[in-house]
């Protein structure tokens, strides 16, 4: 039989499609350093974090466990966290990409308190977010903009507190937090206040309506954050002095505009009114963005200093005492932005607050340290050593069928199906995920598993034909057998790929779990289709 009549068939005309195409993609995304290969074998970046206060082991084991969900989740990547001492944590990605380790640390630098206000009561918070549950969806263009969104779902309890908090606040915006200052006070730039004002975009809004507005969203019970503005004048900064002077015991950080008075910036770093943590915000992450819901009434969007992500308008349908399990955050990118820029801006936002919301809470705040390049600890050598042995556990597989079948033309499809399988598993891990030493060992392993289907074919292909039928149902009963041990292998790794602890075994799951659906649904059928139409001839 020639050559063109196997590559007609669809199986295998299927396979070597795949195969071109992720060559294809390999090659243009390995120019733009596209294929992501693990901390072994090329390196990274190691960023030192300092906690706040030490901890003891209990907590500083829950501290690595958060940290290593949150990055790993922000797109399936290895990541190596090291708790040393009671108040030193490192934290190893294999990247050395500026705007890699900008997102990992925009990860990391949040303690991860999330929390949803309405009314003066808190109705969500992140204890009560169903683990497993949070999804960043789709970004979607959305008239001059880009939306995101992230959706979880609540606990019972959570969604039953929630239904209790919003009874009755029909219309009205609930502040989603994340990180929501504590026992805080804001000091706004009276600059600020006008250039919010415009920001509704269908009129300018008065200064007093805006802080107003602000006082509004950062009002919780006994938590109530205190907004002030400062003027240019002797007034203004007096009062404010005096305030800050009466009420050091019952507040410690100042959240400042950049631009402030300077003798008053000055005072507090020195201590003149008290104890107090004073934290400058640029003009951009104080100025909030303002909504309005009618024409007389306005509402704070969002608000970077204080952590406000998004606040959206509860419907009646969620206000009359009904009790519902399914939430999401949302929110759009600036419109400043070109629509390449808005894009990506959302696609990040979405995929941080899912990796910090799926973490959880850190116990203690953490301060960020100066990233360092780190060399490989296995480096090159070690790749190429793991390519031989695959290719050595490929050849081996192709000799044993050989020594057991006594065919040479089986040697052939067999190597040529299980080193385009493996090919494949490399390329979609390497450009989706992280390759590492996890990665390695699941392709090894998952090489190995496609001894167990190659024999079962071939025993029923040769067994069988011209004793039982035709080799169409000699293959059938084959691949009845071959797609119930992929599903039992599946089924077997995906408690260990959604693994909410064992997050460096996630390499190893995702690699089996891939390799074994490439198998019964690409190279698989592609083997059988040859050795069919070989000896039905």
């Amino acid at each position: 039989m020639g050559l063109q009549n196997y590559l007609k068939d669809r199986h295998v005309a299927t396979l070597l499609v795949i195969v071109l195409l992720l060559a294809s993609a390999d090659a243009y995304y390995g120019m733009h350093n596209g294929i992501h290969l693990g901390i072994e074998f090329a390196g990274g970046t190691e960023i030192p974090l300092t906690l706040a206060h030490g901890v003891n082991a209990t907590e500083m084991a829950s501290i690595v466990s958060v940290i290593e969900q949150r990055v790993s989740t922000f797109g399936l990547r290895q990541v190596d966290v090291e708790g040393i001492g009671n108040s030193t944590v490192y934290v190893t990605i294999p990247s050395v990409s500026g705007s890699e380790i900008n997102k990992t640390i925009s990860i990391i630098d949040s303690e991860g308190n999330f929390a949803g206000v309405t009314g003066g009561k808190e109705a969500l918070n992140g204890s009560g977010i169903l683990k497993g549950s949070v999804v960043p969806q789709t970004p979607q263009a959305v008239n001059n903009s880009v939306s995101w969104a992230v959706s979880f779902f609540l606990t019972d309890s959570a969604a039953s507190h929630f239904a209790v908090a919003a009874f009755g606040e029909s219309n009205k915006p609930l502040y989603l937090f994340l990180d929501r200052p504590t026992r805080a006070v804001i000091l706004v730039n009276s600059s600020v206040l006008s250039a919010a004002g415009g920001s509704a975009g269908i009129t300018h809004i008065p200064s007093s309506t805006v802080l107003s507005d602000m006082q509004a969203a950062l009002t919780l019970g006994n938590s109530t954050i205190p907004v002030m503005a400062v003027y240019n004048t002797k007034y203004s900064v007096s009062s404010i002095e005096s305030f800050l002077s009466k009420n050091s015991a019952r507040y410690r950080t100042i959240i400042a505009s950049s631009g402030i008075n300077g003798t008053l910036i000055s005072n507090i770093e020195n201590g003149s009114y008290g104890n107090y943590t004073l934290k400058l915000e640029s003009a951009a992450n104080m100025t909030p963005t303002i909504s309005t819901i009618s024409a007389n009434t306005s509402y704070i969007n969002t608000w970077s200093a204080v952590g406000i992500l998004s606040s959206p308008i509860l419907n009646p349908g969620v206000t009359n005492g009904n009790i519902s399990n399914s939430y999401q955050i949302s929110g759009f990118a600036p419109q400043n932005l070109s629509k390449n820029q808005q894009s990506a801006f959302a696609t990040n936002q979405s995929k941080t607050i899912s990796s910090i919301l799926t973490g959880g809470a850190l116990p203690v705040a953490v301060i960020v340290g100066t990233p360092t390049v780190i060399p490989p600890t296995l480096g090159g050598d070690f790749l190429e050593v793991s390519a031989v042995a695959l290719a050595a556990s490929a050849i081996a597989i192709s000799l044993f069928i050989f020594l057991r079948y006594k065919k040479l033309f089986l040697i052939a499809p067999i190597m040529l199906t299980t080193f385009f399988e493996l090919f494949i598993i490399f390329s979609v891990i390497g450009l989706v995920g992280t390759i590492d030493l996890s990665a390695v060992a699941g392709m090894i392993a998952i090489v190995g598993t496609g001894v167990d289907a190659q024999i079962i074919i071939t025993d029923e292909v040769l067994a069988g034909f011209g004793k039982h039928g035709t080799t169409r149902i000699l293959l059938g009963n084959a691949f009845y057998i071959v797609w119930a041990d992929a599903m039992l292998l599946v089924i077997a790794m995906v408690p260990l790929f959604f693994s909410t602890s064992l997050v460096q075994v996630i390499g190893f799951s995702e690699s089996t779990i891939i390799g074994a659906l490439l198998g019964v649904l690409i190279t698989r059928p592609a083997y059988g289709a040859i050795i069919g139409k070989h000896y039905s001839e």
